[in-house]
């Protein structure tokens, strides 16, 4: 600031500032959350913050939301110690108790989190899951042989592409045909979850290549990184709150005029 304006700016008043984001960071946390989300997105990205026994890395609870109005939004983000069960309940139930309760939301798209999965089941219990694709693909591709990746995926790929539910599970037993005894593994690791694989066909069409997978919101944890790469690690979770604070209100605003024209349709 000195370089740039040709003023010195006292520790006070930096301390002073900090304290008015603290406040509106508090705010945001504990305000109402209104009830008009047709999907949910849950996920975390992990930082580096320092603590008491030296740096360590931390994830950040994210919770994203499509409106009925096709409006985009961060709903609200915790620092926690981990992904458990526990920690993802505390957060879920947070906003559930701040107004969150989902009784018009069609579907929550989450990655493959056990613990967040259990949350969710206890929270939202009649509100339908959808896995990832994304995240799922690539752990089906662990399990072949790169000589075959190619050929395989593009075979799991029909199933998601499907026109409906019928379709998909007669394009998963043509693959599974296929491929069941030379990668078993492969097969079992989407059989396992293949109901939560194809709830988004239940939904409309124009929504199902954004409620498919967890990117909508994986995109938006890149511009956290790309304003965080040039910090080692943040010195304490005050600090963590305001910069994520700051990325996510920034997004918002930016989403405030621009819905997703899409969602408007046929919901």
């Amino acid at each position: 600031l000195n370089i740039v304006w040709g003023e010195e700016v006292s520790p006070q008043t930096v301390s002073n500032i900090c304290y008015s984001l603290s406040r509106e960071v508090d705010s945001y946390h504990r305000r109402i959350i209104s009830d008009n989300y047709v999907y949910l997105f849950f996920d975390g990205i992990v930082l580096k913050t320092k603590t008491s026994a030296g740096v360590k890395k931390r994830p950040v609870l994210a919770c994203y939301g499509i409106t009925k109005a096709g409006k985009r939004e961060f709903i609200d983000f915790r620092l926690a110690s981990s992904e458990s069960q526990v920690q993802w309940e505390a957060f879920i139930n947070n906003l559930y108790q701040r107004g969150l309760r989902g009784n018009g939301c069609k579907l929550i798209c989450i990655d493959g989190c056990k613990g967040l999965h259990n949350a969710i089941e206890i929270i939202y219990p009649y509100i339908p899951i959808q896995r990832c694709w994304a995240h799922k693909m690539r752990n089906v591709s662990n399990y072949v042989k790169r000589k075959d990746q190619k050929k395989c995926m593009a075979g799991a790929r029909l199933i998601y592409l499907a026109d409906n539910r019928r379709e998909a599970v007669k394009a998963f037993k043509a693959w599974k045909s296929e491929w069941g005894i030379h990668y078993p593994r492969a097969i079992k690791c989407l059989e396992n979850d293949l109901d939560e694989m194809l709830n988004f066909l239940d939904c409309p069409v124009s929504h199902r290549i954004k409620i498919r997978t967890t990117n909508i919101i994986e995109r938006s944890f890149r511009e956290v990184r790309r304003r965080t790469k040039t910090m080692s690690c943040f010195t304490n979770s005050q600090s963590v709150d305001r910069i994520i604070f700051g990325v996510m209100n920034h997004l918002n605003n930016n989403w405030k005029d621009k819905p997703l024209l899409n969602f408007t349709q046929n919901i």
